[in-house]
């Protein structure tokens, strides 16, 4: 049997080698997916970032980023973060799938995955979300499986978070796909800076269309008032050509736009010029002119007496532009001046001859003046010997006063004690003699003296009755025993009445008299009567 060749490989040898192409082949297969698989995603990532260019609207924006990453991700959940300066926090601004109920979620740095990849900046991925450690505590979250944060990163700054979820068991992110998230996550924030820049544009051209509208507002505004203006108002450029003049220009200086527009004006006289040439020169230098008078002439050739205040226009850069004059003509008012000083001068020659006249006047006056004293200095001493006789008399009236009040006086104490006397030692005994035991011709001679006392003492009774008109003659007989302090056994005694017929009488007196149930003593109330 024929031995084999000695460099002829072994069975072991071939099978080793065989085996060694196989890996490399799978190598081989494994890297072209790779590149398949990192085409595809780069491809993505290129028509999703042209996709992105052509937003400009934010909030659109925003909606597309996240739909893209979803999309590269072959997820229905996600949500985008963007941070808030004034609360430094992480506020959701989008959300999808689970997280569409979640708007206006903040998160503080280290809180929930959002928080974490805020604090760290670097993208994060969490297989189990249930164990992750700064997970958001909530009924909420617990549907979550895997999850992934990428953030918006420029420079060292995260100004927002892009997180995306699976909800369902056993579906995972590969390292593959955060990859390619970060790669987008950069392109998202291009697109984001360019939609500021656009935003900002935007209102910068916005705030300069407002800002053109207010100017030609102002324009208009400024034009109508000069054109409104009652005083000529001519606009200057540097080179001393009208670029404006006004109607009341045209009107007082007889001169149209057509004439005057993109020329110089000649209208200053030249006795003038020297005086105007001095205040261009004060206004160029940033000098206002206030109310400068000269002359200026019309078309016709009359001379206007003039009333000029001027200062310097400038441009956006503050450079001298041209000038704005204002003129006013204020001939008639130089006319009038004119006028006023002449008459001034005839009121000086009237005041003059008025003045001779006054002299003459007050010499006359201060004649009259002192004989009004001598008659005021007589009428004087006459006021006073009628203010003495005015006093006497007035001291004399009161002496007599004083008499007649003493008079009345003793003439009502005289008819009190009469009053008083009649009752207290004639009457009773009187009252007493008519039930005594009496002969005819004694009766009768007591009735007399009974009615001849009576017509003496009924002046007083008239009066003491007007106090008590009111009362009966028996109730008044009563009144006038209680005031003299008799007692209810001593008027009984006195009226041959019964003492509860005193009582009887006593009650009406107070009952008339207002006094019942007042602690007030009837004979002290009566007494008052003859104060």
């Amino acid at each position: 049997m024929d031995k084999p060749p000695q460099n002829q490989p072994t069975y072991e040898a071939l099978k080793d080698r065989v085996e060694s192409l196989s890996r490399q082949s799978q190598k081989l297969l494994d890297a072209e997916s790779a590149i398949q698989r990192q085409n595809e995603h780069l491809h993505a990532l290129h028509e999703t970032a042209m996709g992105l260019l052509d937003k400009l609207e934010r909030q659109e924006l925003l909606q597309t980023i996240l739909e893209r990453a979803m999309g590269l991700a072959n997820t229905r959940h996600g949500y985008i973060y963007l941070h808030d300066p004034v609360e430094n926090c992480m506020e959701m601004r989008v959300g999808m799938g689970f997280f569409s109920n979640h708007l206006g979620l903040r998160v503080k740095p280290g809180q929930g995955l959002g928080g974490v990849v805020w604090q760290t900046g670097q993208a994060r991925l969490v297989r189990d979300y249930q164990n992750f450690p700064e997970r958001i505590v909530g009924p909420d979250m617990d549907a979550l499986r895997c999850v992934v944060g990428i953030p918006l990163k420029l420079e060292d700054t995260v100004r927002g978070v892009i997180g995306l979820a699976h909800v369902e068991e056993g579906r995972q992110f590969s390292r593959e796909d955060v990859q390619t998230l970060e790669r987008f996550a950069a392109l998202a924030l291009l697109a984001m800076e360019k939609a500021e820049l656009y935003s900002e544009a935007r209102r910068e051209l916005a705030e300069r269309r407002k800002v053109e509208s207010k100017i030609r507002e102002s324009e208009r505004m400024y034009r109508g008032f000069m054109d409104s203006s009652p005083d000529p108002i001519v606009v200057y450029d540097m080179n001393g050509e009208a670029t404006y003049v006004n109607p009341a220009f045209e009107q007082t200086f007889g001169m149209s736009r057509e004439e005057t527009v993109g020329r110089r004006i000649d209208f200053v006289p030249p006795e003038a010029w020297p005086a105007t040439q001095a205040a261009i020169q004060v206004m160029l230098g940033g000098t206002k002119i206030q109310l400068f008078e000269t002359q200026r002439l019309t078309k016709d050739g009359r001379k206007l007496e003039v009333q000029i205040s001027s200062c310097l226009l400038k441009d956006e850069k503050g450079e001298p532009a041209g000038n704005i004059v204002v003129l006013r003509d204020i001939s008639a008012l130089k006319r009038a001046e004119h006028a006023l000083r002449n008459y001034q001068d005839q009121l000086e020659d009237l005041v003059e001859e008025r003045t001779s006249e006054l002299a003459q006047a007050n010499t006359r006056l201060a004649r009259e003046v002192d004989e009004r004293k001598r008659a005021e200095k007589a009428l004087i001493k006459r006021e006073k010997d009628l203010q003495a006789q005015s006093q006497h008399l007035e001291e004399v009236n009161t002496a007599l006063r004083v008499l007649l009040k003493q008079r009345d006086a003793d003439k009502s104490e005289l008819q009190t004690n009469v009053l008083s006397n009649v009752k207290e030692l004639v009457a009773p005994y009187l009252e007493q003699l008519k039930h005594s035991r009496l002969s005819t011709r004694q009766e009768t001679l007591v009735r007399i003296l009974e009615s001849n006392l009576g017509n003496i003492v009924s002046p007083f009774i008239g009066r003491l009755s007007s106090r008590y008109v009111k009362f009966t003659p028996m109730e008044i007989r009563v009144a006038n025993l209680v005031r003299e302090g008799k007692t209810n056994k001593e008027i009984a005694n006195l009226l041959l009445i019964a003492k509860n017929t005193v009582l009887f009488h006593r009650h009406n007196i107070r009952k008339k008299l207002n006094l019942t149930q007042k602690a007030i003593n009837l004979r002290s109330h009566l007494l008052s009567f003859d104060e």
